[in-house]
């Protein structure tokens, strides 16, 4: 009677192993899934970012409808070289929510920098102000870049992009990198 209890719990034991170690791998596969092509940009975005917001890709559909507002929170000279068309700057250091008082709070907005850093703070900043649509640009406007999305400057369309030094340079694959 023993041998068959002890085997009962073995057996229940076996399932419940089993039923974590799937839960487990997909977990890790829900987890790994990279939202940018570059792997090691990925791994890098996902321990510089808090996640506190929500992010959306350079790729998500829904920036290519109108009523999308684009907020530029990198400081101006790199505004200046380049920036997604139509963005507002509003920089980060010195950043006022007087500059987006006009803006409503029900407004689709989505906040970017170079790569989503940043952005990702003046987004906490947005939601805390109670805006209701707020978003994060995952990988910033190097990642924009990189996926092919067209970016301007007060000439017209460029290729340029301020990438601040040489060391964040390397996360810029396309375009013409000024620092």
């Amino acid at each position: 009677m023993i041998e068959k209890i002890v085997l009962l719990k073995l057996k229940n034991m076996k399932k419940r192993s089993i039923l974590i170690l799937l839960l487990l791998g997909s977990t890790s596969i829900i987890f790994s899934q990279e939202k940018v092509k570059d792997s090691a940009f990925n791994a890098m975005l996902s321990d510089l970012l808090s996640h506190s917001v929500k992010e959306i890709v350079p790729t998500d559909s829904s920036l290519t409808t109108k009523g999308v507002i684009f907020l530029d929170a990198r400081e101006k000279p790199e505004f200046k070289v380049s920036r997604i068309e139509n963005a507002l700057w509003i920089g980060y250091d010195d950043f006022k929510l007087k500059r987006v008082k006009d803006i409503s709070k029900d407004q689709k907005i989505v906040v970017y920098c170079s790569v989503g850093y940043r952005s990702e703070k003046i987004a906490e900043r947005l939601e805390k102000a109670g805006y209701h649509d707020v978003s994060n640009l995952y990988g910033g406007i190097f990642e924009w870049t990189n996926c092919g999305n067209k970016i301007v400057n007060e000439k017209g369309e460029t290729k340029k992009v301020h990438t601040f030094n040489k060391e964040w340079s390397q996360w810029l694959r396309k375009g013409e990198k000024i620092y």
